[in-house]
Formats: C-alpha cells, structure tokens, sequence
C-alpha cells in the first residue's frame, strides 16, 4: 500500500482536537486539523453523542485507514478522567464500529515523538507540527494540534506501537479487555 491516512484525535469534553495527515510513499502530508467545540452543550450525554458522531463523520468523509488517539492523563480529579475517558471512549468506539484500528499514546510518548521532550509545551508541540508540515495558519485552540500530534506521533512510530494499547475491532477488545465485559 503506498497511500494511508491517519486520524489523529485530541478527545475532550470541553473541545475535541483533531488532525488528518496522509503518508504516500512513506512521507507525511497535511490534510486537515480542526476542532469540534462542546463547551456550548449543557448535557455531558450530548457532548459524548457530539463526538461519536464528529467522529464518524470524519470516518465517513476521509476513510482514514488507522486511529491514533491521546490517551487521558492521569489527574487528580477523578470526575474529570472519568468525563475524558468517557469521550476517549466514544471516540474509540466510533473508529471500532467502522473496523477501523484504534492506537492509544500516552501524552508524553505523543510530545516526545514531535519535539523529543515528553515534557513540552502545547505550543512547542504545535510549532514543530507546523515546520514539519507547514500548514499556514496557527489554530486559536492547540487541541486540534493535539489531534494531529498523535497521528503523527503513530506514523513515527511507524504505524504501530507495541507498548500502546491497539484495537482492530470489538472482538480484539473485548479479547484484551476480559475484566470490561459483563455478561
């Protein structure tokens, strides 16, 4: 195959982030970054539904061979991770539900692989993201840079990860996440 393209997403309750990069002939091409704002929605339920469907809208639109998403962080507010796995997982389900793999990456793997400092700013990750594929115009929010960051973080890691958790499909997940199901 000498043409894939990546959907990278930065998955959020309050803006999911996210960027598209095609690689032919083994380099990168900037295709797209954009955000969906769901600050505007009162109801988390709503918010979620937002990005299941954002999400296969993208799906639908780009036919995206493979999904690399931002796994959430570890925080101390345990409302917050749960509202951001929630919108994590929404987003991993749209992908699954389409046979699309999904690739989890920790935030420092994502900021290590764009500017070799797993500690770097949003704003030095979304300045190297623009000299490495120069698109014009510096988004307002870095979300959708974040979306992007992890597509092109999984392209450096040469489309699969080893030590990241992948998913081909339900039947993969539920194969490596036997404690998650309830009969």
């Amino acid at each position: 195959m000498h043409e894939k393209i990546i959907l990278g997403i930065d998955p959020g309750t309050t803006i999911m982030g996210f960027g598209l990069i095609k690689i032919v002939k083994g380099e990168m091409q900037f295709m797209q970054l954009n955000e969906l704002i769901l600050s505007k929605y009162d109801d988390h339920y709503l918010k979620l539904k937002q990005i299941f469907n954002r999400t296969l809208e993208l799906i639908d639109t780009y036919h995206p061979d493979e999904i690399a998403l931002e796994a959430p962080f570890f925080g101390k507010n345990v409302q917050s991770m749960l509202k951001l796995g929630r919108a994590q997982g929404v987003a991993m389900a749209a992908g699954l539900s389409r046979e699309i793999p999904v690739i989890e990456y920790s935030p420092k793997k994502i900021k290590m692989a764009i500017t070799g400092n797993g500690n770097a700013s949003k704003e030095q990750v979304a300045k190297m993201l623009q000299s490495l594929l120069g698109f014009k115009v510096m988004p307002k929010n870095l979300d959708s840079t974040d979306g992007l960051a992890a597509a092109v973080c999984h392209f450096f890691n040469g489309g699969s990860s080893s030590k990241e958790k992948k998913y081909s499909g339900w039947n993969a997940f539920v194969s490596q996440n036997p404690g998650k199901i309830k009969s």
